[in-house]
């Protein structure tokens, strides 16, 4: 029996992304030398016959249909957040409350004033938090971080980033949580990702041009009748970074026949990046001073000389999965917790992405440029 200390986790929710968070735990601490001993303490979905199904599913020791008994018992030191997104807010606040340790599925709020009183909430707690943007953990995304901190690509000039899919593609599919006015859209819940992915790589945005569009204007509301949608489809935006650099990013659940593209590309004076999730363990570079009739983008394979992927294979080309990347997430989040290192992605991280989604949104609104507020 290990002597580490144990850190005993509450999940609430248990679709994709809870499944996708268990597995995250499962691996984690197969793959890292983690500071606690994880246990799946309790798991609660909305019925009780659901929570238990789960519970013997993911391995968790206790189910509940009620969300409320993981945060009055004392026993659980994590909460672990997956369910809809207009639940975040009541569930985290009290979580904090009970003085637990906050793990929530992005958006963190469906408004940024929502996402502030979260983040207020946890630092005056003192509770350490993460907010699941789990791309930002690819060894290839922090190997182009490096590579443009460097200088390796000289004077950034340009960025483009895409996050599309197609899962709201079918105008018959039907109206969900997604749809939500408050909150809702492909901008707030895929473009956030592009968003995230453009500051990881250049630092801040400081202004937006946003154009935020509804291609299908209601859908069927389960009851025989349909309801109508007013979020958008589509939602662009052109960016201005603090560091000078300009480009754009688009978030699209209606791109037919896309079923993950998170896409970007760098141009800098010296030389490019160009990444996309479909071959998310590869990253393509240009670099201006090979020799004439030798240029082109050339491929850099994911391999044990990018950590950490050499703790999940210790052959190089042989890939990582979307999971990992939540197990990688889960390394620094506990990390966090043991105060060994700050906050990974934290509330006020997410707070951050919700600022930009709104401001695109309201710049969208209004046909013009917006400073980000900081």
């Amino acid at each position: 029996m290990s002597d580490k200390p144990v850190l005993r986790i509450g999940l609430i929710g248990t679709g994709f992304m809870g499944k996708a968070h268990v597995f995250g735990f499962a691996s984690a601490q197969k793959v890292f030398d983690l500071p606690y001993r994880l246990e799946l303490h309790t798991v609660a979905d909305i019925t009780p016959e659901a929570a238990t199904r789960a519970a013997h599913e993911f391995g968790f020791a206790h189910s509940t249909a009620d969300w409320r008994e993981l945060i009055s018992n004392p026993e659980i030191d994590l909460i672990d957040i997956t369910a809809p997104n207009a639940l975040h807010k009541e569930m985290a606040l009290a979580a904090i409350a009970a003085g637990k340790h906050v793990y929530c599925e992005k958006p963190l709020a469906p408004l940024a004033a929502d996402a502030r009183e979260m983040a207020d909430a946890a630092a005056a707690k003192g509770v350490k938090t993460q907010v699941g943007f789990n791309y930002l953990c690819n060894p290839m995304l922090r190997l182009a971080r490096e590579m443009i901190a460097a200088g390796e690509l000289g004077e950034i000039r340009g960025y483009r980033g895409l996050h599309a899919e197609d899962y709201m593609a079918d105008a018959s599919g039907p109206y969900t949580f997604r749809h939500d006015p408050a909150g809702g859209g492909a901008l707030a819940d895929i473009g956030s990702h592009a968003l995230a992915t453009a500051e990881f790589l250049l630092g801040p945005i400081s202004e937006v041009m946003g154009d935020c569009v509804t291609l299908i204007g209601e859908r069927p509301d389960g009851k025989g009748g349909t309801r109508k949608v007013s979020v958008d489809d589509v939602g662009r935006a052109f960016l201005r970074f603090a560091n000078g650099a300009q480009g754009s990013i688009e978030g699209n659940w209606i791109a037919t026949g896309r079923k993950m593209q998170h896409d970007f590309e760098v141009y800098g004076t010296r030389g490019a990046l160009a990444f996309t999730q479909e071959r998310f363990n590869e990253l393509h570079f240009y670099a201006t001073d090979d020799a004439p009739g030798r240029r082109g983008f050339r491929r850099i394979e994911a391999s044990p000389d990018h950590p950490p992927y050499g703790r999940f294979c210790v052959a190089p080309g042989h890939q990582l999965g979307f999971n990992d990347l939540k197990a990688i997430e889960i390394e620094g989040y506990t990390r966090a917790i043991a105060g060994e290192i700050p906050e990974p992605f934290g509330f006020v991280a997410g707070l951050r992405i919700q600022r930009l989604v709104e401001t695109i949104q309201k710049s969208s609104a209004a046909r013009q440029w917006l400073p980000v507020p900081a």
